[in-house]
C-alpha cells in the first residue's frame, strides 16, 4: 500500500517550488503569458487553486461531489478554463493567499482519509495517495509552464517519479481518449532517473519499449514537450504511437506543444 504521508510530504515540497516562483513576482508580471494558449501565470496558479479545492471536496465530503461532476458536465468543454479565469482576476496577494490555504487544507485532508477509501473524481474513482500523485503531477506540470514564462530552469528531483509513474499508468486512457484502441500488451519503460538510477515499469521481456531521460518523459506526458524535442525512444509501433498522444492528466485530449523548430520559426 503507499505511503499517503510520504506523497503528500512530496506534493508540499513541489507546491513549495512553485510558490517559490510567483512569492516575489512583481504584480504585473503575474499577466505574462505562458506556453498554455491564453493562460497567464495567475491563470496557472489560479488552476492549481481551483484544482485543489475540488480535490478537498472529494476528500472531505464525498457526499458533493456527484453536484460537482453535474457542474462539469453542464459547463462542457471549457469548464475547467472558466475556473481557471475566474481565479485569474483576483489580486496576485489574494490569489496565492487562497492557494496556500487550499494546498495547506487538502494535504491534512488527504493524509486523514481512511485506508482503503476511494475518492470521487472526475474519472475513476482514486485512493488518496492516487489523489496526492495526480495533484504533484498537475503542481510539477503548471509550474513548469511558469518556469517556461520566467526563463527558469528547474532542478529535476525525485519527485519527478510520481509523475513517470502516472504517466505509465495512464497509457491506456491516453490512447481511448484519442479515439484509439489500447494495445494489449504491456510495454517495458525504462527512465534515466536525476540521480542517475534508472526507474523501470513494466515487464523485462515486454515486445515494446520506452528508455530515455525521465525529466524529457515526464515533460512528454504533461505535454509540456513535443516528443521530437524528448530525449524519449521508443522500440516498437505501439510504443511510437503513444509517445504521440500521451497524456498523464484528466480530460479531453491535449493540444500539445509544437516543436521547437517550428516555435523557432513562428
Amino acid at each position: 500500500m503507499a505511503d499517503v504521508s510520504a506523497i503528500v510530504r512530496d506534493l508540499e515540497a513541489e507546491s513549495q517550488e512553485v510558490d517559490d516562483l510567483v512569492a516575489d513576482l512583481d504584480p504585473a508580471r503575474w499577466a505574462l503569458p505562458t506556453p498554455a494558449e491564453g493562460w497567464t501565470i495567475a491563470h496557472q496558479i489560479a488552476h492549481l487553486a481551483w484544482t485543489d479545492d475540488k480535490a478537498l471536496v472529494a476528500a472531505r465530503t464525498p457526499e458533493r461531489f456527484d453536484a460537482e461532476i453535474a457542474s462539469a458536465l453542464e459547463g462542457g468543454l471549457d469548464y475547467v478554463d472558466r475556473g481557471a479565469a475566474d481565479g485569474a482576476t483576483l489580486p496576485p496577494s489574494r490569489l496565492l493567499a487562497l492557494w496556500r490555504r487550499g494546498r495547506d487544507d487538502l494535504a491534512t485532508a488527504l493524509r486523514a482519509v481512511p485506508d482503503g477509501t476511494r475518492l470521487p473524481w472526475y474519472g475513476p474513482p482514486m485512493s488518496a495517495a492516487s489523489m496526492a500523485s495526480a495533484r504533484l503531477m498537475e503542481t510539477w506540470a503548471h509550474g513548469q509552464d511558469i518556469a517556461d514564462t520566467l526563463g527558469v530552469v528547474r532542478r529535476p528531483t525525485s519527485r519527478l517519479w510520481h509523475v513517470a509513474r502516472l504517466g505509465v499508468r495512464t497509457r491506456d486512457f491516453a490512447f481511448v481518449v484519442h479515439g484509439l484502441t489500447p494495445p494489449t500488451v504491456e510495454f517495458r519503460v525504462e527512465l534515466t532517473a536525476p540521480d542517475g538510477t534508472v526507474w523501470a515499469f513494466g515487464p523485462e521481456d515486454a515486445p515494446e519499449r520506452v528508455t530515455g531521460d525521465a525529466h524529457d518523459f515526464c515533460l512528454l506526458v504533461t505535454q509540456r514537450r513535443h516528443p521530437d524535442d524528448a530525449d524519449v525512444r521508443a522500440d516498437g509501433e505501439q510504443a511510437a504511437r503513444w509517445l504521440e498522444v500521451a497524456q498523464a492528466f484528466a480530460g479531453p485530449p491535449g493540444p500539445g506543444r509544437p516543436p521547437q523548430a517550428e516555435r523557432s520559426c513562428s
